[in-house]
């Protein structure tokens, strides 16, 4: 006997509903604990020639609480850890919603990253502006809150220029710049700011926030993360390069699907 039309429907339904709640339980169970390490090779114009293979480590958006663990975030920073870069940054959203219970496990946890040229971290939305930086500087992380600081690395000068999330604009992002060294490289939790730092000059930014989207849906991608410039990875705007990661944690709901949390090992290339 041939199917109706209805009958069709709700077996699509069916098959469609239960696809959907298994992807949750294997994102909830298992994929959200799945952290891989992206190797990114990241050309960079004006990158001068010592600075060639300089290898940054990049961990953001912990989101230290209920759903990720200690141990989540002690497993990203011993597999950074076994990468060896030459320095560390971290993105932002240590905690979520500013939440004070974790902002002591979340320092702790990422206490243990060391380079040789130094670990420093920006604030995110969900950060506070006092206890989360105040904890992460107690543990060894030089904090840039709309800051810049100056590296001498293999007899070159590199500024780092850490914002706050809530750091917009883009005067006052040049105020941050200005007569910095060619060799800049823009902290900024939220990858759009890759039009202001395009419009000033600035060759690299590296960021986080998005979570890679999180949940990507086959056909549809990455629909919470439609708004940025480059959901994950990299992205280039005339000659600024960008970088952004899917980070370790979880917001909203402890879930990823097709979307494993990572830490970013990046190596500078001349662009």
């Amino acid at each position: 006997m041939a199917m109706t039309r209805r009958a069709v429907l709700k077996g699509a339904l069916a098959v469609g509903t239960g696809a959907i709640a298994g992807a949750g339980t294997y994102g909830y169970a298992y994929e959200r604990h799945e952290l891989a390490v992206t190797r990114a090779a990241v050309p960079v114009v004006g990158l001068p020639g010592a600075l060639a293979g300089l290898r940054v480590g990049l961990i953001t958006d912990v989101h230290r609480s209920l759903f990720v663990s200690h141990e989540d975030v002690a497993r990203a920073v011993d597999t950074l850890m076994r990468e060896k870069p030459d320095l560390i940054v971290l993105g932002g959203d240590y905690v979520t919603y500013g939440d004070r219970d974790y902002v002591g496990p979340a320092a702790e946890a990422l206490a243990p990253l060391a380079a040789p040229h130094g670990v420093y971290g920006i604030l995110g939305n969900h950060d506070d502006d006092h206890d989360m930086p105040a904890a992460l500087n107690r543990n060894g992380v030089q904090m840039l809150k709309d800051a810049r600081t100056r590296l001498t690395i293999r007899n070159e000068t590199i500024d780092l220029v850490g914002i706050r999330y809530w750091t917009k604009r883009q005067v006052d992002i040049a105020a941050l710049t200005r007569d910095a060294a060619p060799m800049t490289i823009l902290l900024a939790h939220d990858p759009r700011r890759l039009t202001e730092a395009t419009a000033l000059g600035v060759p690299l930014v590296l960021s986080g926030h998005t979570h890679g989207g999180q949940v990507v849906l086959p056909l549809v991608g990455a629909i919470a993360a439609q708004k940025f410039p480059v959901v994950a990875g990299i992205g280039r705007r005339d000659r600024t390069t960008l970088f952004v990661s899917r980070g370790v944690g979880t917001i909203y709901v402890p879930v990823r699907i097709n979307c494993p949390p990572e830490v970013a090992l990046l190596t500078l290339q001349p662009a």
